[in-house]
């Protein structure tokens, strides 16, 4: 999915309001990624080598727990923005391309212009 077909299906905050259903899914997404530890996640995870990274390079990168680092995937796959696979012994996680689109989309900037001139502040 192109960032073209996520602007028209999930419309900026600016465009319209959001449904309560959607607002609330949102919300819970947005809450996953406020925490630094699973922002971090995603980042490495969209960093990584290939797209994907293996639950053993998760775990180094951080000064954590094991038990902990699961409770925090777990928390992004339930909000969608993660996915994983098992191979052998070992889970590979992988970015869900269209939740983040979904997420960038809605706090886009308008596209529209306003009729009004833009306010000039002098400093």
């Amino acid at each position: 999915m192109d960032m073209l077909e996520v602007l028209d299906c999930c419309s900026p905050l600016a465009r319209e309001p959001l449904g309560e259903d959607q607002a609330a899914g949102l919300a819970r997404a947005f809450k996953a990624l406020g925490d630094p530890v699973r922002l971090r996640i995603v980042s490495i995870v969209a960093s990584h080598q290939g797209g994907e990274a293996c639950v053993c390079d998760l775990t180094a990168s951080f000064e954590l727990a094991q038990p902990t680092i699961s409770h925090h995937l777990k928390v992004l796959k339930d909000v969608g923005l993660l996915t994983s696979e098992r191979r052998a012994s070992w889970v590979y996680y992988r970015i869900v391309p269209e939740r983040l689109a979904e997420l960038a989309a809605l706090l886009a900037a308008p596209t529209r212009v306003d009729d009004g001139a833009a306010a000039e502040v002098d400093g």
